[in-house]
């Protein structure tokens, strides 16, 4: 094999260039390229390494006929467009334990600042003021904090936070309430927390779940003088509604190191407010996470072009070449079922049984169950679940994986059904592969389907009564939401009954709640694949 070549986009430490010239690869560091020039210099490399800058869109993608992997040195990979990677058979690996310390810092840095008014108090001093008693701050002792999400950076809050004697109430659907009461703290909801806790902190991905997860619904129900942190992702916080929130002084103060639109536009409205305090995205910003992403982006890569070993990659698990074409379609499948199932289910994941059933069992499948809880995870820890540490995150959170094969199952096709156990409830989905190997849900909780698991999606379960169906249609019409594809099905005549409806794009709460009020529906939810 020839010499591999990787380019450096992105300005970051020149450790990423000493360890992979060590390894025998060329490495061209050349940053700051429009898209035009990156598509006209993609296909000369086997290996990109980026940061946040470099966007590898579809079109970079298209270009880069020789490209085998793009490493970004840190954990999101919003600027990375990984279905189309994976197309092409590219492995998209990230960093994503590097910046754990330096986020969660971070965000508890913001919190103290806000608290104590530390940067107004800064500005007005230096300014030659003395205004002792304009920014009288509160104690974070004897306090409540509400910490969403209690991922890797989540849980190095809460540990902070208790340091400082604050009483934690936690929301995260997976974990579990033996591993909440080993890290001391309090499960909650989501909203009995917001309703009890004087500071909150975000730790959660964005996804369609929690986009304006705060808004002005939520904040009326949160506690006079109440304190926001979000250093997680922009877009979790509706920022119009907080603006008005702030002004009122029903939020006392808030501080952001992300934005929705970045960079923040200097006339953005909470820029004008006294108790609002911010950062221009820092959270991964000092110089040991910076060191610590290089150093690991640059290894994963020359892992893998040097000796072919994957590690944190989020779009392939390690699979020996000879098994890989019997084994990718049912990695794709049970990463789709357990997508889907995740975002159905409520409560905290206790349990998860994966079947494999017909000739599927007599393959090694320890890449698809890892497949299947990556799938699983992923909706909530987005950044920082893949095909590495997927059994790792499972085990830490106290989740019992079984793993079943029934090799002689008497069976059309060979399947695999996933069963979760949460809340003292089960939930079951089963999938299969069509004749043209691409992924079917075949099975929701007892009720038969055909399901194209793709895109956005939304599940309604009703009571199967005339005329439903027909208003499921009416309303997305009415509003303007196209319908790519519908499966409907029961499990008998005038009994439990769901419909499940492939949409073109994000469907909006208030269309959601129209879905909600028809008469007969008895739950909306929206997924996305």
């Amino acid at each position: 094999m020839s010499q591999p070549r990787v380019l450096v986009s992105d300005k970051m430490s020149s450790k990423v260039e000493d360890i992979l010239t060590r390894e025998g690869i060329q490495v061209d560091v050349n940053t700051g390229n429009t898209p035009e020039q990156l598509q006209e210099l993609i296909g000369d490399y086997n290996g990109l390494v980026v940061r946040s800058a470099t966007k590898a869109t579809d079109e970079i993608i298209a270009k880069a006929n020789n490209l085998q992997v793009i490493g970004r040195a840190g954990s999101g990979l919003d600027n990375v467009n990984i279905p189309a990677a994976t197309k092409r058979g590219i492995v998209v690996m990230n960093t994503p334990g590097g910046n754990t310390i330096t986020t969660a810092e971070h965000a508890f840095s913001l919190l103290c600042s806000m608290a104590r008014n530390i940067p107004q108090a800064t500005a007005s001093t230096k300014g030659g003021k003395w205004e002792k008693g304009r920014y009288m701050g509160v104690e974070l002792y004897g306090k409540t904090l509400g910490v969403v999400g209690a991922g890797q950076i989540g849980s190095h809050v809460i540990r902070l936070a208790q340091g400082f004697g604050m009483h934690v109430l936690a929301y995260d659907p997976f974990l579990s309430p033996e591993q909440a009461e080993k890290q001391g703290i309090e499960l909650s909801e989501l909203a009995p927390l917001f309703q009890r806790v004087d500071f909150i902190t975000l730790h959660t991905p964005l996804t369609a779940e929690t986009k304006n997860m705060i808004n002005r619904d939520t904040l009326g129900t949160m506690k006079q003088g109440v304190r926001i942190v979000n250093c997680a992702r922009g877009g979790l916080v509706n920022e119009a509604d907080l603006y008005e929130a702030l002004k009122s002084g029903h939020v006392a103060s808030a501080a952001f190191d992300v934005f929705e639109t970045e960079p923040v536009d200097p006339a953005h409205p909470l820029l004008t407010l006294d108790n609002f305090v911010c950062s221009p995205h820092l959270g991964a910003s000092t110089h040991e996470a910076q060191e610590n992403v290089a150093i690991a982006v640059a290894e994963q890569i020359a892992d893998y072009l040097v000796r072919g070993v994957i590690r944190n990659a989020v779009n392939f698990p390690s699979i020996a070449p000879e098994l890989a074409p019997k084994l990718s379609p049912y990695v794709v499948l049970a990463e789709k079922l357990g997508g889907a199932l995740s975002q159905i289910y409520e409560g905290g994941l206790e349990r998860v049984t994966i079947c494999y059933r017909g000739k599927v069992a007599e393959l090694d499948v320890a890449s698809v169950t890892i497949a299947s809880l990556k799938g699983l995870l992923s909706p909530i820890l987005t950044d920082t679940v893949n095909y590495v540490n997927a059994p790792i995150i499972a085990k830490e959170r106290g989740i019992e994986v079984v793993e079943v094969k029934e090799a002689e199952a008497d069976v059309l096709a060979p399947t695999m059904t996933i069963t979760v156990e949460a809340g003292g409830k089960s939930s079951r989905i089963i999938g299969l592969l069509n004749s043209l190997g691409e992924p079917r849900i075949v099975e929701m909780n007892d009720i038969q389907v055909e399901v194209v698991p793709e895109g956005y999606m939304l599940i309604l379960a009703n009571d199967d009564r005339p005329g439903v169906i027909g208003a499921i249609g009416t309303v997305l019409g009415e509003n303007e939401v196209n319908i790519a594809l519908m499966n409907f099905g029961r499990d008998e005549a005038g009994g439990r009954a769901i419909a499940i409806v492939n949409v073109d794009q994000q469907v909006s709460d208030s269309v959601l709640d129209k879905l909600r009020a028809i008469p007969n529906i008895l739950t909306v939810k929206q997924i996305f694949l």
